[in-house]
């Protein structure tokens, strides 16, 4: 499992609520609706390799 880091993220309260509503419709905790939006983002732009997840779970 890669190590994971803190961050403080600083988002506004229309998007924060947003990903919360898509968290809850995908069954995942906020963190990881972060997470796996910005991987797939990542992936999207070729700045992540397709089978780096970063946190060793399959998505």
């Amino acid at each position: 499992m890669a190590d994971k880091k803190s961050y403080p993220l600083r988002i506004s309260a229309p998007v924060l609520d947003a990903m919360r509503r898509w968290s809850d419709d995908e069954l995942r905790s906020l963190n990881a609706q972060i997470e796996y939006v910005l991987r797939d983002a990542l992936r999207k732009s070729g700045r992540l390799k397709p089978n780096d997840n970063g946190d060793g779970d399959e998505e």
